[in-house]
């Protein structure tokens, strides 16, 4: 049983490991789900990935997937629903607009968000520059669902996670003066959606002798 499917290394919150738990089940790829606690990080998880971060995705025939574009790219290679699917203009902006959220987002949100840990005094110059990323989305979003139109894209799911992630950081300030009215109409249908409900369910932390999870 354990060769027959590919073994997932998770994180319940991080936005990461959601962005790849999300293209599974959009995908329909059943896995063995491993929680894993970054507070304390198995052995088995380290010996598998020694950069020992979320998620990470072992197939069946060994291969290691250790970013979570490389296991989005993967699981569409496996089965591509035709709503993830867009031509290639969309893809290029598509990959455009993940790369900037994997970087210029991520980095103002990690500042906003843990700006302790970053020693930073005025969080909001970083919250007003995530902010400022956001405005694009919003006038993307003009008039659908999501930002390519009525289905869920693979930009969505990329991006969402940390999106909530903003949101977090300060609920009242996001849901009252954001100030971007189709932002805000966009988290809140994935927040209240049956697909995320699917992708966060609470797993006890993983321990080399557990019975198999799947996901």
């Amino acid at each position: 049983m354990i060769n027959k499917y590919p073994t997932l290394y998770s994180f319940r919150r991080c936005p990461y490991a959601m962005r790849a738990r999300l293209v599974l089940r959009l995908c329909k790829i059943e896995c063995i789900i491993r929680e894993i606690s970054l507070k304390a990080k198995n052995t088995e998880f380290l010996r598998v990935s020694p950069k020992a971060t979320v998620p990470v995705l072992v197939l069946p025939n060994g291969e290691v997937l250790e970013e979570s574009l490389d296991i989005l790219y993967w699981s569409l290679e496996q089965n591509d629903p035709s709503k993830l699917k867009v031509n290639d203009q969309l893809a290029r902006k598509t990959s455009k607009l993940i790369e900037l959220f994997d970087t210029k987002f991520k980095f103002h949100l990690d500042r906003y968000k843990y700006s302790s840990r970053y020693n930073i005094q005025n969080s909001q110059v970083h919250r007003d520059k995530a902010r400022e990323i956001l405005v694009q989305i919003n006038t993307m979003l003009e008039g659908k669902n999501y930002i390519w139109g009525k289905n869920i894209s693979l930009l969505d799911i990329s991006i969402l996670p940390f999106v909530r992630q903003f949101r977090i950081a300060d609920k009242e300030w996001f849901d009252d003066n954001l100030g971007l009215e189709n932002v805000n109409n966009w988290l809140n249908t994935f927040l209240n959606s049956d697909l995320l409900a699917s992708i966060m369910t609470k797993y006890k932390v993983w321990e080399i002798d557990d019975p198999v999870t799947l996901f």
